[in-house]
């Protein structure tokens, strides 16, 4: 698969408006700032693809991007306290309409800051995900703040503080040094290509 190849298709404000699924879908996920679109444009290895910003809460629609056979999805960030209570319902909304709509959803990146621990929004959705038993890893982000030793600390203190993390694939990531890059490239060209996605939750149950 040409990563290079990969454009922009179309974005979508409403959930009325969203396409029939007719390909295959990754998803990724994660609260504002935590890196998303950066991620997505190392793993395009194109600057400008997902929009980048220094403001948190811009990514405000659910954004498509063709990826060979399937798309990569960009979901709004959510967990910015800076928007109206209106403006997060439509968010959350759009999200819930979006995932309950029968799309084939081969796998969901959800981003996690591996300096700090989940919040209680990044707790709520690996929980929904772990519930709707749809497929998910964790991508770690920001790795490049952190030393080798730090890092592994990191990564042993996630495993406890995400629920069934002993059970997830975890990814350590960074837009800025390429780390995991490669990886996620070839868990997504598998998954894209692929009839069907497995499920990597299904023995996991969330907490309450």
């Amino acid at each position: 698969m040409n990563f290079n190849a990969i454009e922009f298709y179309a974005s979508y404000g409403v959930s009325s408006q969203l396409p029939p699924s007719d390909r295959a879908e990754i998803v990724f996920s994660g609260r504002s700032n935590v890196g998303k679109s950066s991620l997505i444009n190392k793993v395009a290895n194109r600057k400008r693809l997902a929009r980048v910003s220094a403001s948190p809460g811009k990514t405000v629609t659910i954004n498509f991007f063709t990826a060979g056979p399937g798309y990569i999805v960009d979901l709004p960030g959510y967990g910015y306290a800076k928007v109206s209570r209106s403006e997060k319902e439509r968010w959350a909304k759009l999200m819930e309409d979006y995932f309950h709509s029968d799309r084939d959803i081969r796998l969901v990146v959800q981003l996690v800051d591996i300096r700090h621990q989940p919040t209680a929004d990044d707790l709520q959705m690996i929980n929904f995900l772990i519930d709707s038993e749809i497929p998910f890893l964790i991508a770690l982000t920001k790795a490049d703040k952190l030393t080798a030793k730090q890092k592994e600390k990191r990564l042993e203190e996630l495993r406890e503080e995400i629920p069934c993390g002993d059970q997830l694939h975890l990814v350590a990531t960074s837009a800025q040094t390429f780390e995991g890059i490669p990886e996620l490239r070839g868990i997504l060209e598998a998954l894209l290509e692929e009839d069907d996605g497995e499920d990597t939750a299904e023995e996991c149950e969330g907490e309450e």
